[in-house]
């Protein structure tokens, strides 16, 4: 058997979808072949299991601020983590219920296997041999877990199990506390459970700004055990998994290993057409119009290792269908960096990190939410914001932090950064009291102390201002 078409999609994740999507604006002939479970990752065992579980872990821990505010009998309310997880599961199949519908509309264009490259426009699937024009590899990743850690069984877990156990030991050990893993560690601690969270080294959630760290860590080590170094694990006699690391040894019910992802492009017989992978194993690829090399074939989303987030894996599959029907040169360009971990608090990221920062040019002004009149009231009062900002053109050029409602503030400042606004325009804004987000305001005034400004009119628009961004003007 053998069929021709204009563009083929190996994976029906967010990107590759996303890719079905924007093609199909120019074409139907398009084939879309997946290898394992339908559903999006973001569905299925990522972004909307877990913020599902999160969200109650983050209400029932606020159990202990109404306690303090004079609401009696809040001790008697007790968690089932079997109901709980059977609760995350069902919101779980909602969520995956689209995309896998979308996938089975296609019929005949839908095909579930491995497909392997013969050569560059020519795949072969389930002994079907395809010839396309163009080709689209969005076949996602999948959690790394070390050999020796599998004999353990169904005691050592990854994102992509964890929500299928029906219940839950109560001594439990998160490897890895990168986003993933200080997520579901704070949450599983939240909910009542002995939690140990280990990391090879202090860094949590992917932070790059020291003073952002220190407050994540202050944070979550009030709810669980954090132990640094290597991690080790052995069996024990009681049936219990020992973990040792740095010094340190303790014996829990399950392990969660939070270490990383690696990209799923075994078998696609990239080797055949003279593809070579890098250190991380990805081709090496255009990152603009995410091309490999010369060859009629494009990569898209987590895969790629570029931005491992969902709206990005969504612009990722948007932008290698435009490239691969339409041959246009012309870039498309990319949204200002925007990422957030649910942690409470949140941690977010938008624009240039810490680590990115030129340190001769750019400046960095805090806001601290100790005392921040609506975090006070909701006993949310901890983390920080760093604010960092271009000292030649006063411009924000990105910021971190650890914050009460991060990822509203997130949002925020990745849009004034991606309309280029000054400190003096964003003090401008409209900010209501009380609110989290009036916290940004500290950092804005004592960014512009550092650039050495003083605006001689009050921090409101004056009316020529004002008509200027009425009409979209600078």
């Amino acid at each position: 058997m053998s069929r021709s078409v204009k563009l083929v999609i190996i994976g029906a994740g967010t990107a590759g979808l996303t890719a079905l999507s924007e093609a199909r604006r120019k074409t139907d002939d398009v084939v879309l072949i997946n290898d394992g479970p339908y559903g999006t990752t973001c569905a299925r065992v990522g972004c909307m299991p877990s913020k599902a579980l999160l969200e109650v872990a983050h209400t029932y821990a606020s159990c202990e601020f109404l306690s303090g505010a004079g609401v009696e009998s809040i001790d008697q309310m007790q968690v089932d983590i079997s109901a709980v997880m059977k609760h995350v599961r069902s919101l779980r199949d909602r969520f995956t219920a689209g995309p896998i519908k979308l996938a089975e509309s296609l019929g005949k264009r839908s095909i579930r296997g491995r497909p392997r490259f013969l050569e560059p426009t020519t795949l072969e699937v389930n002994g079907e041999r395809i010839r396309t024009e163009k080709t689209i590899i969005a076949t996602g990743t999948r959690p790394i877990l070390p050999a020796k850690w599998q004999a353990f069984g169904n005691r050592v877990l990854t994102s992509d199990n964890i929500f299928e156990k029906k219940t839950l030991g109560g001594r439990g050990a998160v490897v890895g506390l990168g986003p993933i893993g200080a997520e579901l560690a704070q949450a599983f601690a939240q909910l009542g459970l002995t939690i140990y969270g280990f990391d090879k080294t202090k860094q949590v959630a992917a932070i790059t700004d020291p003073a952002v760290n220190q407050a994540m860590l202050d944070a979550l080590g009030k709810e669980m055990n954090i132990l640094i170094g290597e991690v080790d694990l052995k069996e024990t006699t009681n049936g219990a998994i020992r973990v040792l690391a740095g010094g340190d040894v303790v014996d829990v019910d399950w392990v969660l290993a939070a270490i990383g992802r690696r990209p799923n492009l075994e078998g696609l017989g990239l080797e055949a057409i003279g593809v070579t992978l890098d250190e991380r194993g990805v081709p090496e690829y255009d990152p603009c119009s995410l091309q490999i090399g010369n060859l009629p074939i494009y990569i898209a989303g987590d895969v790629s290792g570029m931005r491992p987030l969902m709206h990005e894996a969504a612009d990722e599959g948007r932008i290698a269908a435009y490239h691969a029907l339409t041959g246009h040169k012309e870039l498309i360009g990319r949204r200002t960096p925007l990422e957030i971990v649910f942690t409470e608090p949140n941690v977010a990221s938008a624009g240039l990190r810490y680590a990115e920062l030129d340190l001769q040019r750019h400046i960095v002004a805090t806001a601290d939410f100790g005392q921040q009149p609506r975090a006070l009231m909701t006993a949310r009062n901890q983390g920080i914001l760093q604010l960092y900002v271009d000292s030649e053109e006063g411009c924000i050029v990105g910021a971190e932090m650890a914050a009460p409602n991060a990822e509203h503030l997130g949002h925020l400042l990745a849009w004034a950064i991606q309309q280029r606004s000054t400190v003096d325009k964003l003090l401008q804004m409209p900010f209501y009291h009380p609110t989290v987000e009036e916290g940004l305001r500290p950092a804005l005034h004592a960014a512009r102390r550092q650039l050495g400004e003083r605006r001689r009119q009050p921090d409101i628009p004056l009316c020529h201002e004002a008509a200027d961004w009425a009409l979209g003007g600078d």
